[in-house]
């Protein structure tokens, strides 16, 4: 890769951390189809993306935890499902080819855009249960919520095993579980995302890592750029309107859902 057309993918990758650290996701959505486009191979695309996911979750965390749109509890107990998942995915990625994969990571990324087009919404109530392991009631700032871990688990559990299998963090799938089958609230489903994204990412990269598909070059050359592009983007989280925003955003995944199947049926 030329000097310029690194600079080129440099600039992208940090673009693309700075708009996915705003909704409290990962970025690997975008992470390995881009590198896919600049000749990476996938299953190396997908380990430098959650790797970068890592980086991008550390440095975004900690403007959300400011904010006060952390569920803490509720984070580590769903990502000791998720974190499980994602790292068995890793390990086993290489038995299927890299056409398999992109193609289950354009169905992927296009049922989540439809989630993320389409209003859904569940606001389940723990009255008269909140002494059951089915009805988790939480309480972060002003916000109430009630969380039925019977559902959360185990579908943690399979958004770990698909996130490490196609090197994304899961955000693209936590955010919508979270409030569309969860009933959290948007604000606090984005900032504990931000945080949640990394844990999975984190087991995802290792389970690649034992299977020896790390460029920890080029990984550790784009680390700065998505560390700053996170800051600002969750900055920015903090304050958009993140319904307007996760609307339009949806509409753009379905243009890449259809772009890397075009180009992974004429490759």
């Amino acid at each position: 890769m030329s000097a310029l057309l690194f600079l080129l993918f440099y600039l992208v990758m940090t673009a693309v951390a700075t708009l996915f650290a705003a909704l409290g996701q990962g970025g690997g959505v975008l992470y390995t189809p881009v590198q896919l486009f600049f000749g990476i191979s996938f299953h190396t695309a997908a380990t430098t993306s959650l790797f970068l996911i890592m980086v991008l979750s550390l440095s975004s965390t900690q403007v959300f935890r400011k904010a006060g749109l952390v569920d803490w509890p509720m984070a580590f107990v769903l990502e000791t499902s998720t974190t499980l998942g994602a790292f068995l995915g890793g390990l086993f990625s290489g038995h299927f080819s890299g056409r398999a994969l992109t193609y289950l990571f354009a169905v992927v990324i296009a049922t989540a855009a439809v989630f993320m087009v389409r209003r859904f919404q569940l606001d389940p109530k723990c009255e008269g249960a909140a002494s059951d392991f089915f009805h988790w009631a939480r309480r972060v700032g002003k916000e109430s919520y009630c969380i039925n871990l019977g559902l959360g688990l185990p579908v943690s559990f399979v958004a770990g095993v698909v996130s490490g299998l196609i090197g994304v963090s899961g955000g693209i799938l936590k955010v919508p579980m979270m409030v569309l089958l969860l009933g959290v609230p948007m604000s606090v489903a984005v900032g504990s995302s931000a945080f949640m994204v990394g844990l999975t990412a984190t087991g995802g990269f290792f389970g690649h890592l034992l299977a020896g598909q790390f460029d920890w070059k080029v990984a550790l050359a784009l680390a700065p750029g998505v560390f700053l592009g996170a800051q600002i983007g969750a900055r920015r989280g903090v304050k958009v309107d993140k319904e307007v925003m996760k609307r339009y955003f949806g509409y753009f995944l379905l243009a890449l859902a259809a772009l890397l199947v075009i180009r992974t049926v004429l490759k």
